[in-house]
């Protein structure tokens, strides 16, 4: 490692550095800022913005760095900058013909999240890099194919791969194959994968049969889509450099860049339908077809690749649930029931992806209200998810003794849509407790809806006005910035006057010593 970083590109470094600060990495010498107060006595950690520091300093961090995981995070880096240097080589070559299709690639590349989800650790064994020649003709071919796959959970922790599909651009079916994952099944996760155990039965197809119809596919600069096709590849152990991610060339309006938007959700924003329906199975081809189709509706009719965020509506059925997720994988389900106060009951959630180590369940309640009441009392930091839904981090003390970390989050993307269901519970519950004493007349139902408008009326009313205040604080918080800015300039120009007074004081003190030198020789 230590000749790749002395070899390394300025970029290539600052980047490695950035990210070992972001994710509080420490080598023999302390953090980057530790580090340097070591290495330069000089400016120490003044100056620790990296791309204001030489290659000899930045490599000299990096080379700091003993541990395996750390060493192999800057490897997977390391790889995945010659890959883009690779394909984005040709781009700059030709950059006013560039085509449609390379210009994908290029957006996928240039997503923050690149670099992270497509590190592949390729010198691994059973891995298969595809081999990208530079030339013209390769790297400027427009054939693009889209991918889907599905995996298992296997006894070892490990997923494994047990159904491939792959469609050109007309959607062809290329290949479609199912795969024997060769080791032990703990969950198949039928309800999610649509595929269970019988549909296995009988299948000699390996991982390796389906590597090498991949490499054959995507020879002469096949470009490669899928949707968030990082995990198809990691499941595939294949590394492929021309590819095409729809998470990533789409992207939410008015969210976080970490927040990649659904298949489903991007069918319905920019296809008009759904891929499937809430709570069905995955079909392997029809998300290989539903990703290639976004990839041409953007070559073939130029789609806006900003798409709105729309919350989704929760039915309240999900409203009664709580979600309790990054679990560590040695905490028992059982163990569960001391997070949360209440009645309710633990369901494993299943997922198609395993998340390094964690699981999820759902803490299911008798309803929304019950729900809520415990997410309220529970202890924890009050944060956000990436889609903006309310959620803890709370602590939970095993009876092991040991302490336990995993967030516990609301169903709905905000406070008010529980508020608005509870109150027309409430207004329910009380319609359904007059009725059984007296029967309501046309009158007051109607006396009851006009209240409700006026309520409503009050509270649009109410947050127009806080509106305003926030705006006219924020006017005011800028006010304060620039008297501010201006009494630090006027107090710059005293000093510069203080000092050039100084200055003359000064020089007519050592011409008054010279003037006496030169009499008393």
């Amino acid at each position: 490692m230590d000749e790749l970083f002395d070899t390394a590109e300025k970029k290539v470094l600052v980047e490695m550095v950035k990210l070992a600060q972001k994710h509080g990495m420490k080598g023999t010498n302390g953090d980057w800022k530790e580090f340097l107060n070591v290495h330069d006595k000089k400016l120490g950690a003044c100056l620790s913005d990296p791309t204001r520091r030489s290659n000899h300093v930045l490599a000299a961090f990096l080379k700091s760095f003993a541990k395996e995981d750390d060493l192999k995070f800057f490897a997977k880096m390391m790889q995945c900058h010659v890959k883009r240097d690779m394909v984005e080589q040709f781009t700059k070559n030709s950059p006013d013909d560039e085509i449609p299709e390379q210009r994908l690639v290029r957006l996928t590349m240039e997503h923050p999240q690149y670099p992270l989800d497509y590190s592949f650790p390729s010198n691994d064994e059973e891995w298969v890099v595809t081999k990208l020649s530079t030339k013209s003709k390769v790297m400027s071919s427009n054939v693009i194919l889209a991918v889907d796959c599905e995996m298992v959970l296997c006894e070892d922790g490990t997923e494994a791969l047990v159904r491939v599909c792959v469609v050109d651009r007309n959607l062809q079916v290329k290949l479609d194959e199912h795969v024997n994952p060769n080791k032990a099944v703990v969950d198949y996760r039928t309800d999610i994968t649509g595929v269970s155990a019988t549909d296995l039965e009988g299948v000699s197809c390996s991982l390796a049969d389906v590597q090498k119809s991949l490499k054959k596919l995507l020879s002469n600069g096949t470009i490669l889509v899928g949707h968030s096709l990082n995990n198809d590849l990691r499941a595939l152990k294949l590394d492929h450099a021309r590819v095409i991610d729809t998470s990533l060339i789409f992207k939410y309006s008015d969210a976080r860049i970490n927040r990649k938007p659904s298949l489903n959700y991007l069918c319905k924003s920019v296809l008009g339908y759904e891929v499937r329906r809430k709570g069905a199975p995955h079909n392997c081809l029809d998300d290989a077809c539903a990703a290639m189709k976004l990839v041409l509706a953007k070559i073939e009719h130029g789609v806006d690749n900003v798409i709105p965020l729309v919350p989704e509506d929760v039915p309240e059925s999900e409203m009664a649930k709580l979600l309790l997720h990054r679990i560590p994988n040695n905490v028992p389900t059982e163990e569960l029931h001391k997070v949360l106060p209440g009645d309710f009951r633990i369901e494993p959630k299943s997922s198609k992806k395993v998340q390094g180590g964690k699981y999820s369940a759902f803490a299911i309640f008798k309803n929304p209200k019950e729900a809520h009441q415990a997410y309220e009392t529970v202890t924890g930091g009050q944060e956000k998810d990436s889609m903006g839904r309310p959620q803890k981090l709370v602590k939970l003390k095993l009876t092991t003794g040991l302490i336990a970390s995993l967030f516990v989050r609301k169903m709905t993307y905000d406070d008010s849509l529980s508020q608005i269901s509870s109150k027309k519970r409430a207004l329910q519950a009380e319609e359904t407790s007059g009725a059984s004493k007296k029967l309501k007349t046309n009158e007051k139902i109607e006396e009851d809806t006009s209240n409700q408008c006026c309520d409503h009326l009050e509270e649009i009313g109410r947050l127009k006005q806080e509106l305003s205040k926030r705006e006219m604080a924020d006017s005011n918080h800028c006010c304060d910035h620039l008297k501010e800015m201006g009494r630090l300039k006027e107090e710059l120009s005293k000093r510069d006057f203080q000092i050039t007074t100084l200055d003359k004081t000064i020089a007519g003190l050592k011409k008054k010593l010279k003037s006496r030198h030169g009499k008393h020789p």
